[in-house]
């Protein structure tokens, strides 16, 4: 049995335009089967994610998300991820956990708002300065180049720091007036309360949220839910499982119904933005089958590099 081992050196064969394509056309194949398990210690989470996409194979991720670690000097989040042949179910790779986590987290977002922040948008504000911020600063710049970056954080140092990384950045000393001032929003905290508040919200712009991945976990607010249309990368893999869906659905704030698209309504047309005035929302829930297209584009990148 032969198998490709990917590391952290196949992402200089990358390009999150062509990461698009591939997550478009991983939704054209048959809907993918995906089996969660998540699995509690205090604040520490482990998560097993699976998907299998008939034409594309499955695969297996395992994530440990230690919030205590960056204290120690280590990673957050750490895991593995093993790709299986859609054919005979033989191993075909295995690839760098942070790799994958990388491009499928921020590929995620992007196609969101490829598909719903209007296109001309020219100022982007950035809401965390940590591993996930870099990646969206990497991949919102590949999508809005001519596109200003603001960056806000907690700790304001680290948004400085951020914002020296990058031209056409800069960190933000105040998240309000950040936000009334910019186009799109994206966000990606370890937030348990509402950062996001739908007052602060004008028409036209769009809001892509990322972090709370847990039950209990929001980083938007009730009045952001009720301003915007609503739409989520999978709805297998939020509703129910993500505080920023199910918390405000158990509430009776919205209704499944109010959840208008998913990346599998593309190409009917419902993930669109319908007017210029409209304000758009965006949960990265980061389902399995998206770290499974993911890492298909990885494998063929990786295996196209010298042709």
């Amino acid at each position: 049995m032969t198998f490709e081992i990917i590391g952290k050196d196949a992402e200089a064969h990358l390009d999150w335009l062509a990461l698009l394509d591939a997550l478009r056309d991983g939704h054209r194949l048959p809907k993918a089967e995906i089996g969660d398990t998540f699995l509690y210690r205090g604040e520490d989470t482990l998560l097993s994610r699976a998907a299998w996409i008939d034409g594309a194979g499955s695969l297996v991720k395992t994530a440990n998300v230690f919030p205590g670690n960056p204290a120690k000097g280590a990673p957050m989040i750490n895991g593995a991820v093993t790709l299986y042949d859609d054919g005979d179910g033989s191993l075909a790779a295995l690839l760098d956990f942070h790799l994958v986590t990388k491009w499928k987290t921020a590929g995620d977002s992007l196609l969101g708002a490829a598909q719903l922040a209007r296109n001309d948008s020219e100022t982007i504000l950035i809401v965390g300065a940590g591993t996930v911020g870099h990646s969206l600063r990497q991949a919102y710049g590949a999508l809005f180049p001519k596109a200003r970056f603001r960056v806000w954080n907690r700790t304001s140092d680290k948004a400085v720091a951020f914002a020296a990384d990058y031209p056409d950045t800069e960190a933000a000393p105040d998240l309000e007036t950040a936000v009334r001032a910019a186009d799109i929003i994206t966000s990606a905290t370890m937030s348990t309360e509402p950062l996001l508040h739908g007052d602060w919200l004008h028409p036209g712009q769009h809001v892509d949220v990322i972090g709370a991945y847990r039950p209990d976990m929001r980083e938007a607010d009730d009045a952001v839910l009720r301003r915007a249309s609503i739409h989520v990368d999978s709805r297998d893999t939020t509703i129910g499982h993500i505080g920023e869906i199910q918390i405000p659905l158990a509430a009776g704030t919205i209704a499944k119904d109010d959840i208008r698209a998913d990346f599998y309504d593309i190409d009917a047309g419902a993930m669109t933005r319908q007017s210029r005035d409209e304000i758009t929302f965006f949960k990265n829930g980061g389902g399995a089958h998206l770290d499974l297209m993911t890492s298909r584009y990885i494998l063929s990148a990786w295996q196209s590099r010298n042709t």
